[in-house]
């Protein structure tokens, strides 16, 4: 029969005597705690003046994109008379996902680089942010970056490599802390689009110029087909029309040079007869295009979405900041944990040398 090593099992009475043990060692380092303590609340109370507070934007957008409807049926009665008025251009953008192109880097650049008015003066979000974050300062030192600018809507394919390396940074800064875009419910197009910054203005600025250029390009994207179906028919409208006017003016010209004609000389008439063909056929051509050209623009009505801005931020926003309780207390506890820990870790090396 294996005996049993009675050290192999801690008793309760054990542990609540080695709880009470540690507590002693505890209660007597007080000074020790309290002290670091004291400093922690007093390092949380600068860090509340120094943290500055953050400005929330926030607007809401409804998108309605119409599918279908009444005019289903005079599409479907066109297509079959071989008429293509346009389709849908926008497939690969749905409410669902539309929340994704707002974070995209594309979207984001080319919105740090629309113009807003500072101070009295315009220039770009681009510029807007650095000047907050006090970049140019550490700039001033280095030749390569000292006169770089960001001019408002300036062509993003002649960046120089240091450019785009900034411009990168900026989109991480802004994509990973700053911008916020979720769906209300999956059910409701309703999305909100969110952007904290510790300056109250560059939050408003970009979250609104961030709104307008995804939705313009949400837009175009998505009526794309329909629009250059539209030119084209369009272009065939005004060149059959063209022919049409030529037509007409010939048949005017050959019936001037047969006034009077002997009647037994047809063969001076043909080329008036000939004319009139052309007249009537241009007719019927033209006829038909401007047709599908009026159901093309439904079309493109119908394949343009409709993006309505329920709620924009407005001044002053609401404003986030670190408190002064808050950093007080949370100084204390932090600190407090820290330096219980330190003295726990120290005992038990002590215990094991």
């Amino acid at each position: 029969m294996n005996e049993q090593n009675p050290n192999d099992e801690i008793s309760l009475k054990e542990l609540i005597e080695k709880g009470r043990e540690w507590w002693q060692y505890l209660l007597s380092q007080w000074k020790i705690i309290v002290l670091v303590g004291v400093i922690g609340s007093a390092l949380g109370l600068a860090y509340s003046f120094i943290k500055k507070p953050v400005y929330t934007a926030t607007l809401s957008f409804a998108l309605e994109d119409e599918k279908g409807g009444g005019l289903g049926g005079a599409l479907g009665l066109a297509s079959s008379f071989g008429l293509d008025l346009g389709g849908s251009g926008g497939g690969v953008f749905t409410a669902s996902n539309l929340t994704e192109l707002f974070k995209s880097r594309s979207m984001v650049e080319k919105t740090l680089l629309s113009p807003v008015i500072v101070d009295g003066k315009t220039i770009s979000l681009a510029e807007m942010y650095i000047q907050k974050n006090e970049w140019r300062s550490g700039w001033n030192k280095k030749p390569n970056l000292a006169k770089l600018q960001f001019f408002p809507n300036a062509d993003r394919q002649k960046f120089t490599r240091v450019q785009d390396s900034i411009m990168g940074v900026m989109y991480a800064n802004l994509s990973k802390s700053a911008l916020s875009v979720a769906q209300k419910d999956k059910k409701i197009s309703i999305i909100n689009i969110d952007v904290i910054s510790e300056n109250e203005l560059f939050s408003k600025y970009f979250c609104e110029a961030l709104a307008k250029t995804v939705s313009e390009f949400y837009i175009a994207t998505k009526s794309k087909k329909a629009r250059m179906n539209m030119a084209i028919l369009e272009r065939q409208t005004d060149s059959i029309r063209r022919e049409l006017n030529g037509a007409i003016t010939g048949v005017a010209v050959a019936n001037d040079n047969t006034f009077g004609l002997n009647p037994a000389m047809n063969v001076r008439r043909a080329p008036s007869a000939r004319r009139q063909v052309d007249v009537q056929a241009n007719t019927a051509i033209l006829t038909e295009l401007v047709k599908q050209t009026e159901l093309a623009k439904v079309t493109l009505r119908k394949e343009t979405p409709l993006i309505q801005v329920i709620d924009r931020p407005i001044l002053p926003l609401p404003k986030e900041k670190f408190g002064k309780v808050k950093g007080i207390v949370l100084g204390a506890f932090l600190a407090g944990f820290m330096v219980v820990l330190v003295l726990i870790i120290r005992k038990i090396l002590k215990q094991i040398i």
